[in-house]
């Protein structure tokens, strides 16, 4: 559903081209200083305007709607709301004829009677994860010490960024990516074994993320070619220092006070400039297709900051659960 977390609680609201999107966040403790330039930084991480992204831009000021009083968390719910302002809807019109080919909207059609907003993905966009976003600055603060680090460190195959891009926008295709997030500073316990393992919890977190297809920790799929002597990591210090990260800092899905590390695949943006063949309503058949609107050639260079925040957020929501 449109809900997440037990103690650290968010939900998250709108649609791409309606009058906004936003998050509510319950179970914040009291007595956190925040006000809105505390999310500048992470706000300005996701938005677009580098080369290979979208030219729609948004604004993207926080509106602090609940939740916070003379420059603190009240321990009341608190609402972060965005407008959007920056709309072309009249783009989509043609999807009510045919779906795009590897987005949501034949599902969501058929899911919800057609009942669904179907301009830019509606309530399935990527514009919400600005809301996620926001719920990750507050996450962070209720982290204190425990930083999280998410960098992208392949497009198109290729480690060297810039030239990914240089070539995708040569060739006007979309290209997909590798997002790596590391977190420090942990404390032994975190997670719950099983259905609340801590590689539960963020993957399910992280595949909330549109275009998320792929997830490992530690060595990940790496390690089915290794022997148990070499993938074992071997204590070497009272605190549970590892020699080797193999394990990405979780045992038995509780982590064990090395960083935590993981690894995301991000697909290629689906709206890719070039044609392609897809099923038509009007027609009763197969047609050429070519999608209409603004979009990221790679949406993975905006991916990194959202990975990011919803990582915070579970580890907010497992520091308190830690707590009571």
């Amino acid at each position: 559903m449109n809900t997440f977390g037990t103690l650290f609680k968010i939900s998250i609201f709108g649609e791409s081209h309606g009058k906004w999107v936003g998050i509510t966040i319950d179970g914040c403790p009291a007595g956190i200083a925040l006000q809105q330039s505390d999310f500048t930084a992470d706000i300005e991480r996701r938005k677009a305007g580098a080369a290979g992204t979208t030219p729609r831009t948004e604004a993207d000021d926080p509106i602090l709607a609940s939740g916070v009083f003379n420059g603190h968390t009240t321990g009341a719910p608190i609402t972060i709301v965005f407008e959007n302002t920056n709309t072309r809807s009249a783009d989509y019109e043609a999807l009510r004829a045919t779906p795009r080919p590897g987005h949501a909207d034949f599902v969501l059609d058929k899911k919800f009677n057609g009942f669904n907003d179907y301009r830019g993905g509606g309530h399935s966009s990527g514009r919400l994860t600005v809301a996620l976003v926001a719920a990750g600055v507050v996450a962070k603060k209720v982290l204190g010490e425990i930083e999280v680090n998410a960098t992208l460190v392949e497009a198109g195959g290729n480690t060297n960024i810039e030239a990914a891009i240089d070539e995708a926008i040569e060739k006007q295709d979309s290209i997909g990516g590798i997002v790596a997030c590391t977190v420090i500073n942990l404390p032994v316990g975190l997670g719950e074994p099983f259905f609340d393992s801590v590689e539960s919890l963020i993957s399910h977190a992280v595949f909330s993320v549109p275009a998320i297809k792929g997830i490992e920790f530690g060595a990940g799929f790496a390690a089915v070619k290794m022997t148990g002597s070499r993938h074992n990591d071997a204590i070497i210090a009272e605190s549970g220092k590892t020699g080797t990260n193999n394990a990405g800092g979780i045992n038995g899905g509780i982590t064990n006070g090395n960083d935590l590390y993981f690894r995301v695949a991000v697909k290629p943006t689906s709206s890719t400039p070039k044609e392609q063949m897809t099923w038509n309503n009007r027609e009763a058949a197969v047609a050429p297709f070519q999608v209409k609107g603004r979009h990221d050639l790679c949406i993975a260079l905006r991916v990194p900051v959202v990975i990011e925040a919803v990582t915070a957020i579970v580890l907010a929501d497992l520091l308190l659960r830690n707590k009571f």
